[in-house]
């Protein structure tokens, strides 16, 4: 969670559930002859391409990096929009967050989380086939034509996509338009594609996997991978059925998903390779999960070794860590954790913050900001009872902390108007020890062969987490709950 703030970006990742015969012969009779790239197309690809490098992570310079980029390249050729593989670009994002996703002019980007997530070359190939073929069916113009000022807010700016749910939550029912982190890439990249589109874009990236020599029912088992760890993000992140994680939120039906890529696969030439050990050789000691740099969670705790700064949330709440923001979330409320531009004026910084929320063209009544001291450092708060559309009366607090006499985080919080559930989260902030910043050490993904003693139970229990240890392994190697292991097989673990 460094300093600047979030443009949600999920354009991203699969589909819905299944077409009509009609719609399914239009996509295949529009993808049977795609359009090369114009030179607008690629003009605004070059354009954009920067913006996203540093909304979402940076490239991730790895001994995976040419490795990725070779397979996105070698999937984007089939789509025929372009002659050569040397006219894709194909980023490896250093994300933790499971997404993918593509824009007008070759540019192709996958998260380092999603690439640890399939379980062969081929399934990661699907996921990066499916997103040229977003663009290979202009999804993307047709979305901007669909374009409101209602429904093009950078997911931070609203105090997240997770933390909001899937009707637009507060900033919705207030009309806020959080002009402060939205913006031309949250109004190209945070629309939904339909149903259709979606399908669309997965037909032609099982096309692309069998024009590539790849097994397509790859893509069938990287969806219930996905599926799989949906499961898993949103027990963690402490999201109900109706909130799911920000890659998932635009495909609330994965399982149906998984059927119907399975079914069309089988209309092609059927093919085995799949290349799963060159892909687990490959990702085998990559860093995997939070990157330390940005702050990491370990359980209840959310702690950052460079910033020296540690928080806990309250039992029956969940965390979700971005480059740019700790979202937090339970039944009982949601709050995000962040920062903003701070000189000094406490009012100032109070009033930003509350904007953030409700836009600048509407006043939050909050009275006078409260001073105190937590653990050491001082902080000032404001409290304002709200009144939304969908949710009735709720109470929005900014609780922040002077760090420095120039910089300053704070949490955003809504809750019912009669409740305070985050009280412990606002005392638990403090300061990390040297010693205490130093403990902290970066998850990497580790393959290991299954022995002849090894169960699901003993191999999970050595997942580097606090909790989940079952699911989490069961879900990063696209398992079941009733999977029984082989000695000899591969599998995935995550150590520090």
């Amino acid at each position: 969670m460094p300093n600047k703030l979030l443009l949600s970006i999920a354009a991203s990742t699969l589909i819905l559930g299944c077409a009509s015969t009609q719609n399914a012969q239009a996509a295949k009779s529009k993808s049977s002859e795609p359009l090369p790239f114009t030179a607008k197309e690629k003009a605004n690809g070059a354009k954009y391409h920067p913006e996203i490098l540093k909304e979402f992570g940076g490239a991730y310079q790895s001994p995976q990096t040419a490795y990725v980029e070779r397979v996105g390249k070698r999937i984007a050729l089939q789509s025929g929009l372009a002659n050569s593989e040397s006219e894709f670009t194909v980023t490896f994002l250093n994300s933790a967050v499971n997404n993918a996703f593509a824009i007008e002019g070759g540019y192709v980007y996958i998260t380092r989380q999603l690439v640890a997530l399939s379980n062969s070359e081929a399934e990661m190939a699907g996921v990066l086939g499916h997103e040229v073929g977003h663009t290979a069916a202009r999804h993307s113009k047709k979305r901007q034509q669909r374009a409101t000022i209602a429904n093009i807010l950078g997911a931070i700016g609203t105090i997240g996509g997770a933390m909001l749910g899937d009707n637009g939550g507060l900033a919705g029912a207030l009309g806020g338009v959080a002009r402060e982190y939205s913006g031309a890439l949250a109004q190209i990249f945070t629309l939904k594609y339909s149903r259709s589109q979606e399908e669309q874009a997965d037909d032609l990236g099982i096309k692309y996997l069998s024009k590539a020599g790849y097994d397509p029912l790859a893509m069938s088992s990287m969806l219930n991978a996905l599926a799989l760890q949906t499961a898993v993000d949103t027990r963690v992140a402490g999201l109900n059925s109706h909130s799911v994680p920000e890659w998932a939120s635009t495909h609330p039906d994965p399982a149906r998903r998984v059927v119907r890529a399975a079914t069309n696969a089988r209309k092609y030439p059927a093919s085995t390779v799949r290349n799963a050990d060159v892909h687990l050789r490959a990702i085998d000691g990559m860093l995997y999960d939070d990157d330390p740099k940005e702050g990491v969670i370990e359980g209840q705790e959310f702690m950052h070794p460079e910033l020296r700064l540690r928080f806990a949330v309250p039992a029956g709440f969940g965390m979700s860590n971005s480059s740019q923001a700790v979202s937090i979330n339970g039944n009982g409320g949601k709050a995000l954790f962040t920062t903003q531009a701070y000189t000094g004026d406490r009012r100032a910084y109070i009033d930003a913050a509350f904007k953030a929320v409700v836009g600048e063209q509407q006043q939050v009544n909050y009275g006078q900001i409260q001073q105190t001291t937590i653990n050491g450092i001082p902080a000032f708060y404001a409290s304002a009872n709200v009144q939304t559309q969908q949710s009735g009366v709720v109470r929005l607090t900014v609780f922040a902390y002077e760090w420095k006499s120039n910089q300053a985080f704070h949490f955003v919080t809504i809750s019912p108007a009669n409740s305070t559930p985050f009280t412990s989260m606002f005392e638990s902030v403090t300061r990390l020890t040297d010693r205490e910043a130093a403990a902290i050490k970066p998850r990497k993904i580790r393959v290991v062969t299954v022995g002849r003693s090894d169960t699901v139970a003993t191999l999970a229990a050595r997942m580097a987490y606090r909790n989940y240890q079952t699911e989490r392994f069961l879900a990063l190697n696209g398992l079941s709950g009733n999977a029984s292991l082989t000695a000899g097989q591969k599998v995935k673990i995550v150590t520090y």
